[in-house]
């Protein structure tokens, strides 16, 4: 068997691989509670990594997510006591309209997408600074439970964060593979010049998967603000990197065109499983993003496909 026959099912078999390695290190690991732990711990991060695979997929890159996701604890903090779960509306309503602003200018004003993101998150970043003082801020805990307890309550032992994430996975599933706008997807990170010749309005489409995923990384924000039960600039601070490894290890390459949401999951928790393997080993914090930045320059060298580039810049 040739390596091309072999690289789709690389994400599975590495996930099974570290798996098998990690609980060598602690049989513990694999104890149904500290596993149902880990998705719940990893779970805030898969919905940060769902919108990011969007844009992976049509062969762009949304390096504003941490940064949308960051600003949005302090926002949520900030409006809780005014507008109870209506905040949610509201802060989530904030991360589409910076998506769409991204998209805009990737499309229309032809900016690149890395670069575009990379403002917007600058943008992001700074109104977090600015709204909390540059300092952490914390919600009323009665406040919390009455807008946002069907975050923080769990269902027959299952945390909600767990639900809720596989909730947004089975609907985005459904997007990508049952309806019109997914198979449009497909067809842009397949070949966008293909696409547009066959009458797509490509531009419309990538816009809006700018603003879903701008819109999805407010509602990772959002998650992350009410586990944590308060808001800072920085409080996601770290994720960015490991979110775009579930993305590539998962099995989107960011040419795009192949992969999905559902490749994302096995992604996810091939980073869980890391993250929990650093810990058993007593990796310190400050080296974990080391191992991600190795990670994620392999998993970019086995799944991109190196026929649509015709020069690696």
């Amino acid at each position: 068997m040739n390596f091309e026959k072999l690289r789709p099912h690389l994400p599975w078999l590495t996930l099974l691989g570290l798996t098998l390695a990690v609980s060598a290190i602690n049989p513990g690991f694999l104890l149904p509670s500290n596993l149902l732990q880990m998705t719940a711990d990893v779970s805030t991060l898969f919905v940060m990594a769902l919108g990011i695979t969007l844009v992976i997929f049509i062969g762009g890159i949304d390096l504003s997510a941490q940064s949308v996701a960051n600003m949005t604890t302090v926002l949520a903090t900030l409006s809780l006591p005014w507008l109870g779960v209506w905040s949610a509306i509201g802060v989530i309503g904030v991360g589409a309209l910076l998506g769409f602003v991204s998209g805009y200018a990737s499309t229309r004003l032809k900016v690149p997408s890395f670069i575009a993101t990379l403002a917007i998150g600058g943008i992001a970043l700074s109104v977090g600074q600015f709204a909390s003082g540059q300092r952490a801020i914390f919600m009323d805990a009665g406040m919390r439970e009455q807008a946002f307890g069907w975050v923080t309550e769990s269902t027959a032992g299952v945390p909600h964060e767990v639900l809720i994430a596989g909730a947004l996975l089975a609907v985005m599933l459904f997007v990508e593979r049952r309806t019109t706008f997914g198979r449009a997807l497909k067809a842009i990170g397949a070949g966008e010049p293909a696409a547009a010749a066959s009458g797509l309005n490509v531009d419309r489409y990538k816009i809006a998967v700018y603003t879903l995923s701008g819109l999805i990384a407010a509602f990772a924000g959002l998650l992350f603000s009410v586990k944590l039960a308060g808001g800072a600039p920085n409080l996601a601070e770290g994720f960015l990197l490991p979110a775009i490894v579930a993305v590539l290890i998962g099995g989107t390459p960011l040419t795009g065109g192949v992969g999905g949401v559902l490749n994302t999951l096995i992604g996810a928790m091939i980073v869980a499983v890391i993250r929990t393997g650093m810990v058993y080993l007593e990796v310190p914090a400050t080296a974990q993003q080391i191992v991600f930045g190795i990670v994620l320059t392999v998993a970019i060298a086995l799944t991109i496909d190196r026929s649509k580039l015709a020069t690696v810049k």
